[in-house]
């Protein structure tokens, strides 16, 4: 998989779990793992600009 197929993949599981946390959030409950996990993702996607960039 190129990196552009993977930033698209990337940025599709953010969007996807944006949405999952605004689902759990309107239930009361607390998201903290979906929101690590969106921090990982910011990284990931940060690391394959970088590399498209270079």
């Amino acid at each position: 998989m190129n990196l552009n197929d993977q930033l698209t993949e990337l940025k599709h599981e953010y969007v996807r779990i944006q949405g999952d946390i605004e689902k759990v959030q309107s239930t009361g409950r607390t998201a903290d793992q979906l929101e690590e996990r969106l921090i990982e993702l910011e990284h990931e996607i940060r690391q394959i600009r970088e590399q498209l960039d270079a």
